[in-house]
């Protein structure tokens, strides 16, 4: 292959492929990979009443949280004790990610890296250090907590686990977390830091300091006579989000050294984009416009064109202003092609994972372009005017699908954009 040259005549090296080899999810609808992706193909809701605290008291009583999952298929009994669910859930859905990959880390592990993106880190042990501190004193807080609940704690763990010495951090984008993550590591392999990375997010955020503070804001669904019909993104009835738990982690290869040793191609990342609304913390920028610009970027740096979209895996939280300004700039970078996008958002079935989504729903994409069925937005049912695009609601859709576009959205202005594509020899 020949290489560009600069205006200068040096050789420059062309930037090699990147490709997904391995996932690992866990989600409040399976524990790994294939029962999830059976259970989103289904239009499932991982969503149900509070069962890890007393939430009588609460306005929000349910969340889509993580069930019957055993941290010690992956971790030993001392670890687990040691070690915050957010940590449980990214070392299990790696674990996955490289099994499923075929995946080894070999010699000095260098050349693989390993970003992991979470929005709140270990919440759950840093409530729990307060209450030791508060109730009991400071000789009473545990020397484990700072290592339980600093948000770079997954990747730094599943670094040790793996033995991955490459480039190595959090991302903390908020919601934008996952897919940040992913962005990044694509990044880090093109331009020849790592060979591969075990990159994606991860979050176990639903406890009582949390699930108030976001029910304190109005941003919670409060459907707690039916919480399986609380996450609703797009329709006109929707009342905010439903907050979910778990962890998707990918394995992102150089496309020669996966097909080198026969290694399964789920699909090809070729763009990335990231952007700031600068405008509040909450709200998105009017119109969806920092998504917007994100979109514009990272499709121009995939080399596509945005009539060549088939498919976006929304961000779709079901909150008023994410949808509908997320439905704004859509119309905006697509035109009318947008009414020719299917769109979904993952959301409505696992609810919003924070830090995980990004990178639970970008595999769920790569899940599409391998096997041509795209997830359902479920509990559509009463269309919004300001709403108006195919949302592929209800039930799961076969269908050609080329290339696909992940968003992400996040408190702080946060917006990150994922391009890929079906990979074809």
């Amino acid at each position: 292959m020949s290489s560009p040259t600069t205006p200068g005549n040096a050789a420059v090296d062309t930037p090699p492929r990147v490709v997904i080899t391995g996932i690992g999810l866990v989600t409040s609808v399976g524990n790994d990979t294939t029962t999830t992706w059976k259970a989103l193909l289904e239009g499932q809701s991982g969503v149900g009443p509070i069962t890890e605290f007393d939430a009588s008291a609460f306005d929000v009583r349910f969340v889509a949280a993580v069930k019957n999952f055993d941290a010690r298929q992956y971790l030993d009994a001392k670890e687990v004790r040691r070690q915050d669910r957010v940590v449980h859930y990214a070392v299990g859905a790696a674990r996955q990610a490289v099994a499923d990959a075929g995946f080894e880390v070999k010699g000095d592990g260098f050349d693989v890296g390993v970003v992991i993106g979470s929005g709140a880190g270990g919440l759950t042990a840093l409530t729990d250090g307060f209450r030791q501190l508060f109730d009991q004193g400071p000789d009473r807080v545990s020397p484990f907590l700072i290592t339980r609940y600093v948000p770079d704690m997954p990747s730094g763990y599943v670094s040790i686990q793996l033995g991955a010495r490459g480039p190595n951090f959090a991302t903390v984008s908020a919601c934008a977390s996952g897919a940040n993550a992913i962005g990044e590591s694509f990044e880090i392999i093109r331009r020849g830091d790592a060979r591969a990375m075990i990159t994606g997010g991860t979050e176990f955020a639903p406890n009582e300091v949390s699930l108030a503070a976001f029910a304190s804001m109005h941003a919670l669904s409060r459907r707690n006579a039916d919480p399986q019909r609380a996450s609703r993104p797009f329709d006109n009835e929707r009342d905010g989000f439903v907050m979910g738990a778990g962890a998707g982690v990918l394995v992102l290869e150089r496309l020669d050294d996966a097909l080198a040793r026969g290694a399964p191609i789920y699909a090809e990342i070729i763009g990335y984009a990231a952007s700031a609304d600068a405008h509040h913390v909450t709200e998105p920028a009017p119109g969806g416009a920092g998504l917007a610009r994100a979109i514009r970027r990272a499709l121009k740096k995939a080399e596509i064109a945005p009539e060549d979209v088939d498919y976006v895996n929304a961000h779709g939280t079901s909150t008023r202003y994410n949808d509908r300004d997320e439905t704004t700039a859509l119309k905006s970078v697509y035109g009318d092609h947008a009414r020719k996008l299917a769109i979904s958002s993952t959301k409505s079935m696992i609810g919003h994972t924070l830090g995980a989504a990004g990178g639970i729903e970008t595999a769920v994409t790569a899940l599409t372009l391998k096997h041509g069925i795209m997830t359902p937005t479920i509990n559509y049912e009463h269309p919004d005017p300001e709403c108006d695009l195919d949302y592929i609601p209800n039930q799961a859709r076969r269908g050609e699908v080329r290339v696909a576009v992940k968003e992400s959205m996040g408190f702080g202005g946060h917006n990150a954009v994922l391009v890929l594509r079906r990979y074809e020899e």
